[in-house]
């Protein structure tokens, strides 16, 4: 506040200044006018000297008396001009002084904020260096947490493949769970469904840890919190997509073609999103695959593409794809790609029974040759418009059977070399495609085998030397679990409903004997288990897809579907036998 006051107070004294210079201009400017009068008197006294009849006496009397007169006047004048001109410069001295001090007191102000200035410069100096020096320090803890990371990563990934080996060896099935996201029907509330119930609705309580643990948060009124975990080779949360479902399943698909059967099974209750993760988005009437939502596609056609993709990059006529759907309704199998007298598809009741090797087979199902994928998902599409569905509480669109697409791979291998190295890869591929046009062409018609195809002698001879290796990759979207109070069914649905649990029930009772190594293994209780029985408990490499609901009101179906999963785990069934392929090696 003092170097502000001081600057008012030298403002008024310029001002005083500038008042003090105006009015010695004005005295200045009286001065000129007072001689300017002077000399108007002197032409005056010179006009009266001229003027005849007076007398010099009069005239000197007249002069001195006006002589007198004007030095009295310029006297008084001049008095009073000394006398302001000594008060100016009193005044001008002062502002002079003023402004020095003030010059003064303004350099020391000066020097003083320069300092402080110089202070807080050195200051931001030093934040700035401190600053550099933990951006330096954040940077290499940066590096080092991505190496600690990518370390992590690649540990991680070695106990993966490590623990497949280990999965491998003691033929366990792989368990994979996913979280759905809740969903808008998950807020309506049914009439059969408790109040209390009610008020939980939209609470998740099934979240993923990380990517192999489930977190499940049991409540009961009057207890604790009390928080369940349950451990599988992936988890995928609610956010994950269908790409990163199948990236994780893909790799079995290379198995196939390596000579081992493949079953992928989605296992929950209903509206748990198996269905959308075996076959993606389904519309409400006409079901169609969608190209354009390739990211949305489930399970089944992602499988489809990716094994026509490896079958390309095989020599041509070496396989060929036939495909089956059928479908498991009320403890009864139904062939779904099967045609009436009039050619239309039609559901076909089939029976499975057992070979004398132990297998199990479906006497007369219809196998359709298909050569690309959109063969396939047309066939698949026909299929699924002949699958029996209803309405429930529970879901919409609920399915009221099992579904079992299952691709056959056939490959063509030589006979003189069945199961011992490739003597001649080349020869051998020639013979596959001489007999290419002939034999594979008798699979895709469904026709017995027959002489007359082969069109010369050399042919027939080159089809006997070869032999076929069947592979099975089965697809298996299962009827959902279901609580009869939640879901609200009555009539033939509720019959629907005892079936879907008793063969449910029967498929948790076939994996049970089989982790206990008991003598006897009830297959046959359950046309779904006769039918898995080669995958479940045979050659087959399993995966179970767990699909689980997040929502408080369907806790007790997750943790049914959850405990189903963790005993799956610990089934051994011995190491995957590999069918007798031929063992390839490079020509010297």
């Amino acid at each position: 506040m003092r170097p502000r006051s001081r600057l008012d107070l030298g403002s008024v004294w310029a001002q005083r200044l500038r008042q003090l210079e105006r009015r010695l201009r004005t005295k200045e400017e009286r001065i000129v006018v007072l001689e300017t009068e002077n000399a108007a008197l002197h032409l005056k006294l010179a006009e009266y000297q001229g003027l005849a009849g007076r007398s010099t006496t009069e005239v000197l009397q007249l002069y001195s008396a006006h002589g007198q007169q004007q030095k009295l006047q310029r006297s008084s004048v001049v008095n009073q001009l000394h006398g302001a001109i000594k008060r100016l410069k009193q005044d001008l001295k002062s502002l002079r002084s003023f402004a020095l001090e003030l010059s003064k007191d303004f350099q020391r102000q000066s020097k003083t904020y320069l300092c402080q200035v110089l202070t807080a410069v050195q200051g931001i100096q030093l934040q700035n260096e401190a600053m550099q020096m933990f951006q330096i320090k954040a940077f290499d803890l940066e590096q080092s947490l991505q190496e600690v990371t990518e370390r992590y990563e690649k540990e991680k990934q070695k106990r993966r493949a490590l623990h497949n080996s280990l999965v491998e060896l003691r033929g366990n099935i792989r368990v994979h769970c996913r979280i759905r996201p809740l969903l808008p029907f998950d807020t309506a509330a049914g009439h059969s469904i408790s109040q209390d119930r009610q008020r939980n609705f939209s609470e998740k309580v099934a979240y993923a840890a990380d990517e192999e643990t489930v977190l499940v948060k049991c409540s009961r009124p009057g207890h604790a919190s009390v928080n369940k975990t349950f451990q599988f080779e992936r988890v995928y949360s609610a956010s994950e997509s269908q790409d990163a479902v199948f990236a994780d399943v893909a790799p079995l698909l290379t198995s196939l073609l390596d000579g081992y059967n493949v079953c992928i099974m989605a296992y929950g209750q209903t509206g748990s999103g198996k269905t959308y993760t075996m076959l993606g988005p389904q519309l409400v009437e006409n079901f169609a695959f969608s190209i354009e939502e390739e990211s949305e596609l489930g399970i089944v056609p992602r499988a489809a593409h990716e094994v026509f993709r490896l079958i390309s990059e095989k020599p041509p006529g070496s396989y060929w794809v036939e495909v089956s759907v059928v479908e498991v309704y009320n403890n009864e199998i139904f062939d779904l790609l099967a045609k009436d007298s009039c050619g239309k598809v039609s559901g076909v009741k089939r029976d499975v029974v057992t070979t004398r090797e132990g297998k199990s087979d479906v006497p007369l199902l219809t196998h359709e040759t298909v050569e690309n994928v959109s063969e396939f998902l047309h066939l698949v599409n026909k299929g699924l418009q002949l699958r029996v569905t209803h309405p429930t509480l529970v879901h919409a669109h609920s399915s009221r059977s099992h579904l079992v697409v299952t691709l056959t791979i056939t490959t063509i291998v030589s006979g003189d070399n069945f199961g011992t190295s490739w003597e001649d890869e080349q020869t051998s591929q020639r013979l596959n495609k001489e007999v290419s046009c002939t034999f594979p062409q008798k699979m895709r018609d469904n026709k017995s085998t027959s002489s007359s195809r082969a069109s010369s002698p050399a042919q027939l001879e080159a089809a006997e030397k070869l032999k076929q290796v069947k592979t099975r990759l089965q697809l298996v979207d299962l009827a959902g679990s279901e609580c009869v109070g939640m879901s609200g069914v009555t009539g033939a649905a509720l019959r629907e409903t005892s079936f879907i649990n008793r063969s449910l029930s029967a498929l948790a009772d076939v994996l049970g004997a089989i982790a206990e190594q008991r003598s006897h293994v009830p297959y046959r209780n359950s046309k779904l288990t006769h039918l898995l029985q080669d995958s479940v408990g045979g050659d087959a490499k399993l995966l179970v897809m767990l699909c689980i609901s997040p929502d408080q009101k369907y806790l007790t179906e997750s943790m049914q579907s959850l405990g189903f999963g963790t005993r799956a785990r610990q089934v051994q069934r011995g190491q995957v036998k590999k069918k007798n392929f031929p063992v390839q090696s490079k020509a010297k």
